[in-house]
């Protein structure tokens, strides 16, 4: 049982914090997180160490999850340079612990992706990283789940070499060659909040299983300012927020960070949207092997590779299907 105002491993009231709470949290990333004042009542119970029970008796579980990546800030920048993201956070839940594995980018979405860094410690093209074996999206795939990528400013379906504005490192399904026939169906240019792949698939209830909205180098905050990104989440999130998958409860959304900027400890904002949730934080450790773990468990399929040894996100908050 919980006593009032203190929650167990780590879990408290994100709503009861504010921004200015969250700001506090982001620059103690080592720190416990402080519990609500006292006589606050809880949005939620903890079920087992750090974890959630965020779902009401009866409640539909999450079976569809889409990642959406951003790129190269700290937690604490953007909880300070996203008040959107922030805003988000606050209302529905946030990961405080979670960690980026490594550097530079493309590592990082390889562990996303397929429960590997695999070595690579660059960002070189697909014809140069030619991965063997399943991803996560072949995995779910062959679970009888969906799978699909949605990148902005890609030209065509699992472009292999970057543009201007789209760059491949970002994109992890293009490198895994055994799927490469499922890539070249599912790995689709995102379109806009009006018109496109995505804006169909919200639209009609048809997101996948599993996704990832890749944004490009602007939107991304990689090229641009942390403002222009948040402005990029603030156009799509209503929309996906408003449709059916996610007003049912089917699904949920996470807004992560490749990797942090040096000297931050590679500490990530990590947002998790899900009608379920409401003001929830959770500070277990978390990486970017928790995401390839709660996507496998959405069709009951072992973790990949190192995501076997990782928390599962979705069951962090409560989530699991």
């Amino acid at each position: 049982m919980l006593r009032a105002g203190v929650l167990r491993a780590g879990v408290l009231r994100a709503g009861a914090l504010g921004l200015a709470g969250l700001l506090s949290v982001a620059g103690c990333s080592a720190s416990p997180v402080t519990a609500p004042p006292s006589g606050a009542a809880p949005s939620s119970t903890s079920s087992a160490p750090g974890s959630v029970s965020a779902l009401t008796p009866g409640a539909v579980r999450v079976s569809k999850l889409l990642v959406i990546v951003e790129e190269n800030h700290s937690l604490r920048r953007a909880l300070s340079g996203m008040p959107y993201l922030a805003s988000q956070a606050s209302r529905y839940g946030l990961a405080t612990g979670y960690r980026a594995l490594t550097h530079p980018s493309l590592p990082n979405y390889l562990a996303i992706a397929g429960g590997s860094t695999f070595g690579v410690t660059d960002d070189a093209y697909p014809s140069a990283h030619r991965l063997i074996g399943a991803s996560v999206f072949g995995q779910v795939l062959a679970a009888g789940g969906t799978a699909k990528t949605y990148a902005e400013a890609m030209s065509g379906n699992c472009q292999p070499v970057s543009t201007d504005s789209y760059a491949v490192k970002h994109n992890p399904w293009a490198y895994f060659i055994d799927e490469r026939a499922a890539c070249q169906r599912y790995d689709v240019p995102a379109g806009s909040p009006t018109a496109g792949a995505l804006h169909s698939d919200v639209v009609h209830a048809t997101l996948p299983t599993f996704g990832m909205l890749i944004p490009d180098v602007c939107n991304d905050a990689h090229n641009c300012s942390l403002g222009t990104a948040d402005a990029y989440l603030r156009s799509w999130l209503p929309q996906i927020e408003a449709g059916p998958d996610f007003t049912s409860g089917r699904l949920a959304v996470v807004i992560t960070f490749d990797e942090a900027e040096g000297g931050a400890g590679n500490h990530v904002m990590t947002v998790v949207v899900a009608r379920q949730l409401h003001g929830v934080t959770v500070s277990v450790p978390l990486n970017h092997y928790s995401i390839t773990a709660a996507a496998d468990s959405l069709v009951g399929a072992a973790p990949l590779r190192e995501a076997a040894h990782a928390t599962n996100l979705l069951r962090a908050f409560g989530l699991t299907p």
